[in-house]
Protein backbone atom coordinates (compact mmCIF):
# COMPACT_ATOMS: atom_id res chain seq x y z
CA UNK A 1 0.00 0.00 0.00
CA UNK A 2 1.01 3.54 -0.89
CA UNK A 3 0.01 7.00 0.83
CA UNK A 4 -0.53 10.16 -1.65
CA UNK A 5 0.09 13.32 -0.55
CA UNK A 6 -1.57 16.11 -2.68
CA UNK A 7 0.26 18.72 -1.35
CA UNK A 8 -1.81 21.89 -2.75
CA UNK A 9 -5.09 20.26 -1.65
CA UNK A 10 -4.09 18.97 1.40
CA UNK A 11 -5.38 15.90 0.75
CA UNK A 12 -3.87 11.92 1.85
CA UNK A 13 -5.17 9.77 -0.68
CA UNK A 14 -4.22 5.34 0.12
CA UNK A 15 -3.58 3.69 -3.12
CA UNK A 16 -2.90 -0.11 -4.00
CA UNK A 17 0.72 -0.99 -4.98
CA UNK A 18 0.15 -0.79 -9.05
CA UNK A 19 -2.36 2.18 -9.11
CA UNK A 20 -2.18 4.85 -11.54
CA UNK A 21 -1.86 7.95 -10.57
CA UNK A 22 -4.76 10.11 -12.26
CA UNK A 23 -6.93 7.66 -11.54
CA UNK A 24 -6.53 8.05 -7.86
CA UNK A 25 -6.81 11.75 -8.08
CA UNK A 26 -9.74 11.69 -10.23
CA UNK A 27 -11.43 8.94 -7.80
CA UNK A 28 -10.72 11.43 -4.59
CA UNK A 29 -11.85 14.64 -6.08
CA UNK A 30 -8.22 15.83 -7.15
CA UNK A 31 -8.12 18.25 -9.65
CA UNK A 32 -5.32 17.97 -12.05
CA UNK A 33 -6.22 20.06 -14.81
CA UNK A 34 -5.99 24.14 -15.48
CA UNK A 35 -9.26 25.40 -17.56
CA UNK A 36 -7.95 24.33 -20.89
CA UNK A 37 -7.25 20.61 -19.48
CA UNK A 38 -10.22 20.38 -18.52
CA UNK A 39 -11.92 21.37 -21.35
CA UNK A 40 -9.60 19.00 -23.63
CA UNK A 41 -7.45 16.61 -21.89
CA UNK A 42 -7.19 13.20 -23.80
CA UNK A 43 -8.54 11.04 -20.88
CA UNK A 44 -5.92 9.34 -19.50
CA UNK A 45 -3.97 7.90 -22.32
CA UNK A 46 -1.13 10.24 -22.86
CA UNK A 47 -1.52 12.35 -25.30
CA UNK A 48 -2.24 15.95 -24.68
CA UNK A 49 0.29 15.91 -21.87
CA UNK A 50 -2.33 18.28 -19.19
CA UNK A 51 -2.07 16.05 -16.43
CA UNK A 52 1.41 17.51 -15.06
CA UNK A 53 2.35 16.95 -11.70
CA UNK A 54 5.61 17.56 -9.76
CA UNK A 55 6.90 15.02 -8.17
CA UNK A 56 8.22 16.83 -4.40
CA UNK A 57 9.09 13.39 -2.72
CA UNK A 58 9.02 9.66 -3.45
CA UNK A 59 10.26 9.50 -6.23
CA UNK A 60 11.87 6.13 -6.16
CA UNK A 61 7.97 4.99 -5.13
CA UNK A 62 6.82 5.25 -8.56
CA UNK A 63 7.21 3.79 -11.93
CA UNK A 64 10.00 5.21 -14.39
CA UNK A 65 9.08 7.54 -17.16
CA UNK A 66 7.34 5.98 -20.44
CA UNK A 67 8.08 6.37 -23.73
CA UNK A 68 5.14 9.02 -23.62
CA UNK A 69 6.88 11.01 -20.70
CA UNK A 70 9.84 10.93 -21.86
CA UNK A 71 8.72 12.56 -25.51
CA UNK A 72 5.98 15.13 -23.77
CA UNK A 73 8.46 15.95 -21.50
CA UNK A 74 11.96 16.23 -22.02
CA UNK A 75 12.27 19.90 -22.04
CA UNK A 76 10.31 19.37 -18.03
CA UNK A 77 12.56 19.03 -14.95
CA UNK A 78 12.86 14.95 -14.13
CA UNK A 79 10.76 15.81 -11.01
CA UNK A 80 7.79 16.20 -13.63
CA UNK A 81 5.16 13.44 -14.68
CA UNK A 82 1.90 12.85 -16.53
CA UNK A 83 -0.54 11.26 -13.52
CA UNK A 84 -1.67 9.02 -16.73
CA UNK A 85 1.45 7.31 -17.27
CA UNK A 86 2.49 7.12 -13.46
CA UNK A 87 2.31 3.62 -11.42
CA UNK A 88 2.45 4.10 -8.07
CA UNK A 89 4.99 1.30 -7.41
CA UNK A 90 4.79 1.16 -3.17
CA UNK A 91 5.57 3.76 -0.48
CA UNK A 92 4.63 7.32 -0.02
CA UNK A 93 4.61 9.84 -2.52
CA UNK A 94 4.25 13.64 -2.24
CA UNK A 95 2.38 15.10 -5.23
CA UNK A 96 2.42 18.84 -6.32
CA UNK A 97 -0.28 19.57 -9.32
CA UNK A 98 -0.45 21.71 -11.68
CA UNK A 99 2.98 22.66 -11.01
Amino acid sequence: MANIKFVKENKEVIAADGANLREKAVQNQVDLYTFTGKMMNCGGYGQCGTCLVEVVEGMSNLSPRTEVELRKLKKKPESYRLACQTIVLSGDVSIKTKP
